[in-house]
């Protein structure tokens, strides 16, 4: 009995979701601006996280030794500083590598490598880089440094880089918190407006639902057709929305990788086609679904 009512429930939500062919299809397109709107947002919020990855991955303090440090000396601070919970990565840059990348650096000048010709040794430093978990710890790191008094460190550049670094850690605590609030409210838009389409494409059927329920129909059973109808409308405006993404992205993707290399945004719609589809369906589903119910709600009274 319920397989048969449930039966009888799908073929009549395809029957009017056919049926009302113009009206299914202006809903899913509706659903389906919706549902751009949804995927444009997880790109934006993407882009994002990949500028302030980039942006985090830039901050560091570096922790200068004097020239007469051993590399055990200079390890065993490595080893103290690695064990903070705050840490995320420490680099020991030898006095040679530190060279060769300042050589690499000026290559193309002159002046600097004849300058260093005439020093005749190596003028720089072994050091340590030190990248945190989140830019906003640097300060209790350098503060351990500090109080630690390893006789062996010569400066911490923390404290000459310390405005910039608190700017930006300011900056990007902003971004995160304002890029939150505008997805949420332009994802509420998109909601009320694709419910707000539910309920008008609901309401040339009422009439309908108020026969079906003077003829005895259960509350449900009237429910279920557009239940159906709710389904489809999500699943299709899914599927037309990530067609419409495919172009889009290939041509796009060129370009904004000019203004953040980081970030290729046709890669990362194919790497995660799958992840991204199955969203969006569900979010079309559940929101043509729920639409759906409590639009057909005022009607059930007859």
């Amino acid at each position: 009995m319920l397989f048969t009512t449930l039966k009888r429930t799908i073929h009549a939500g395809l029957v009017s979701f056919w049926r009302n062919g113009w009206l299914s299809m202006a809903t899913i397109m509706v659903m389906a601006l919706t549902l751009f709107v949804m995927g444009s947002l997880l790109f934006v919020n993407a882009l994002m996280n990949s500028v302030i990855t980039s942006l985090e991955q830039k901050i560091d303090i570096t922790v200068y030794f004097m020239p007469g440090a051993t590399d055990d000396q200079m390890l065993a601070v490595k080893q103290d500083v690695e064990k903070l919970p705050d840490v995320k990565a420490v680099t020991f840059v030898s006095r040679d590598a530190a060279l060769a990348v300042f050589q690499e650096a000026h290559k193309d000048n002159a002046l600097i490598a004849s300058a260093l010709q005439e020093v005749g040794e190596n003028p720089l430093e072994a050091s340590i880089n030190i990248r945190a978990t989140d830019p906003r710890h640097y300060a209790a790191i350098s503060d351990f440094l500090v109080n630690k008094k390893y006789p062996i460190v010569e400066k911490i550049n923390y404290f000459e880089n310390q405005t910039v670094i608190d700017r930006l850690s300011s900056i990007l605590a902003s971004v995160r918190g304002g890029g939150a609030l505008i997805a949420l409210f332009l994802a509420f838009i998109a909601v009320l407006v694709a419910f707000n389409t539910i309920r008008i494409a609901i309401f040339t059927m009422r009439e309908e639902i108020s026969i079906m329920r003077l003829v005895g129909a259960t509350s449900w059973f009237v429910r279920g057709p557009f239940l159906v109808n709710g389904v489809l409308y999500g699943v299709v405006a899914a599927v037309a929305t990530v067609l419409a993404f495919l172009p889009i992205t290939w041509l796009i993707a060129p370009k904004l990788l000019l203004l953040v290399p980081s970030f290729d945004l046709y890669h990362y719609f194919a790497a995660n086609f799958l992840q991204f589809f199955g969203l969006l369906a569900a979010f079309g589903v559940i929101l043509g679904s729920l639409s759906s119910v409590f639009a057909v709600r005022r009607y059930l009274k007859v």
